[in-house]
C-alpha cells in the first residue's frame, strides 16, 4: 500500500516502482497513526525524519507561550513536512505539528540519502525531487505572507479566497480550514473574521456555509 502510494509521489519521480521498497527500508521508513488533535512534533524537538501525510491532514503551527496560535500551513495527503529539519538534525523545530483530523503519516529518515557515499543509486534522484518539493513549499509560505500583508481583515480574506478560487479554477470551492483555523492562518481574531465575512455576504461579495465559499463577480 505504501509502495503504491509513494510510486505516485513527487519524491519518487523518475524512480522505478520496484526500487521503492528497498529505498524505504534503507531510509528507516515507518507509518504512524494519529488521532485528531494529537501533537506529532513539539516546538523545540529535534527530528531525524521528514513526514509524508498518507491520509487525513495536519497543521503546522507557530504557538507562543501565551497560547496564541498561528497556522502556517495545512498539510494534506501526499504533502510533506519537517523535511528541512530532517536534513539539519541539529536544528530544533520552530513549529508545532498537530493532527487536524485522524491521520496516518509515513516517516522517512531522508538525511541518510545525503551521505557522501550514498548506498542506493537512486538517492541523488530522490534529493533532486526533494529540492523541487522544498522550492514549492517556499512559494506557499510566500503566498501566506501576501495573504497577511494587508492591514485590514477584509483585505486578507479577499487575498486568500481569491487565491483559492484561482487555484481551484472556479468561483465555488471549499477551503481546508474551519473558521478558527482560517482566523489563525490569516492572523486575525475569529470574531472579527466572522463579522467581516457576514458583512461581505450582506454586501453581495460572497456567500458561504462552513468551509464552502462562492465568490460573486461584481
Amino acid at each position: 500500500m505504501v509502495t503504491q502510494f509513494m510510486a505516485n509521489h513527487p519524491l519518487f519521480c523518475n524512480i522505478p516502482q520496484q526500487a521503492i521498497p528497498s529505498i524505504l527500508e534503507q531510509l528507516n521508513c515507518r507509518t504512524e497513526n494519529f488521532k485528531k488533535g494529537a501533537i506529532l512534533c513539539h516546538i523545540g524537538d529535534y527530528v531525524q525524519s521528514m513526514g509524508v501525510v498518507l491520509s487525513g491532514s495536519i497543521n503546522i503551527e507557530n504557538n507562543d507561550i501565551w497560547g496564541n496560535k498561528n497556522i502556517l500551513a495545512n498539510i494534506t495527503p501526499g504533502q510533506v513536512f519537517a523535511e528541512t529539519y530532517a536534513c539539519i538534525p541539529n536544528e530544533a523545530l520552530m513549529v508545532t505539528v498537530t493532527a487536524a483530523e485522524d491521520s496516518q503519516v509515513l516517516w522517512i529518515a531522508i538525511g541518510k540519502a545525503l551521505l557522501p557515499s550514498p548506498t542506493n543509486p537512486y538517492f541523488p534522484v530522490l534529493i533532486k525531487n526533494l529540492l523541487s518539493i522544498m522550492a514549492s513549499k517556499n512559494l506557499h509560505l510566500t503566498r501566506k505572507i501576501n495573504h497577511t500583508s494587508s492591514k485590514t481583515i477584509r483585505g486578507r480574506i479577499l487575498s486568500y479566497l481569491s487565491f483559492q478560487a484561482t487555484k481551484q479554477g472556479k468561483q465555488s470551492f471549499k477551503i481546508p480550514f474551519n473558521r478558527q483555523q482560517l482566523a489563525d492562518y490569516l492572523e486575525v481574531d475569529r470574531s472579527a473574521l466572522s463579522n467581516e465575512l457576514s458583512k461581505m455576504q450582506k454586501e453581495g461579495l460572497l456567500t458561504y456555509h462552513l468551509n464552502q465559499f462562492h465568490l460573486n463577480k461584481i
